[in-house]
């Protein structure tokens, strides 16, 4: 119990952070009584992988774990203040005893004043952890900064610019993500243009000194949907990034990311605080049986 109340009382100051819906407040530079934090943030971006539990061991202090269930697809966490140290990420099967050996599991390093997207991404059967180094630096004046993050298994290749003809990238692949590119900041019709298929075209608004991650996805509808996150602001990172966007052409209604996981608001208010969220710096080890994870 002790344990616990020293965890709730270090993440206390983050529960603001995590209830927030899409508000665009900027995450103070770090909590209080904290001496050095990096921002970290979950997302599982693999479409036929189902929902899983992730098991966070915060291994540079108290024997504290928690526990996060029924991540899914299209889900993104708001960015979190972590203390500087080195922790344990396990993802188990969706209900499945702490007991149970792991399906991945990685030691991981979170770094004072970076900033990353840990990300399960590829396919089921090829199902890995990816850290994505999120560049939270201010973009030149007068410009925003955008990347892409290709979620989308429907559409393996895509090239994404605007609708007048403006390059964001071209060929980008299925579970892969592209350098942040600066843009023209304003309002964007994103075309979404997959190899041999139709195009989807996205709305979105980029602000002045923004930096943004266009992530695309499977629509549960069929077709593609998007969601653009504002990574960061004037050189500090957004909290919960969540920026409207809409998708039109061939996509379906857009997949919904909860604040961190499905199911978990209940928990969320009950512990008032329970985040953690880690980098992936290491190794990571998978544990298959056949061709892939059993999840």
């Amino acid at each position: 119990m002790t344990s616990v109340l020293r965890s709730l009382q270090r993440t206390a100051a983050l529960t603001g952070a995590l209830l927030l819906g899409t508000g665009a407040c900027l995450v103070a530079a770090a909590p209080a009584g904290a001496a050095s934090v990096g921002y970290v943030r979950l997302a599982h971006l693999s479409p036929d992988t189902p929902e899983v539990d992730v098991y966070l061991d915060d291994l540079s202090g108290p024997a504290d774990t928690q526990v996060f269930k029924a991540v899914g697809y299209g889900v993104m966490s708001a960015y979190l203040p972590l203390p500087a140290g080195r922790y344990a990420v396990s993802m188990r099967q969706k209900g499945a005893a702490a007991s149970t050996p792991p399906v991945l599991t990685t030691d991981v390093t979170v770094t004072t004043g970076e900033a990353y997207t840990v990300a399960g991404v590829g396919r089921y059967a090829d199902l890995g952890l990816r850290i994505l180094e999120d560049d939270i630096s201010a973009p030149a004046e007068g410009k925003s900064k955008v990347r892409v993050v290709q979620a989308s298994v429907r559409a393996p290749v895509l090239d994404i610019g605007s609708a007048s003809g403006t390059t964001i990238a071209n060929g980008v692949q299925f579970a892969t993500t592209t350098d942040y590119r600066e843009v023209a900041p304003g309002d964007w019709q994103v075309r979404l243009q997959p190899t041999g298929g139709d195009p989807t075209v996205a709305k979105c608004t980029m602000a002045e000194g923004g930096v943004y991650s266009l992530i695309v996805l499977d629509a549960k509808s069929g077709g593609l949907t998007t969601e653009l996150r504002e990574d960061a602001k004037g050189g500090a990172v957004v909290p919960a990034g969540g920026v409207d966007t809409g998708a039109g052409g061939s996509a379906g209604g857009p997949v919904p990311y909860p604040m961190m996981v499905t199911g978990l608001v209940g928990v969320l208010v009950a512990a008032s605080a329970a985040a953690g969220l880690v980098v992936l710096r290491r190794r990571t080890v998978l544990a298959r049986e056949g061709s892939g994870p059993k999840l």
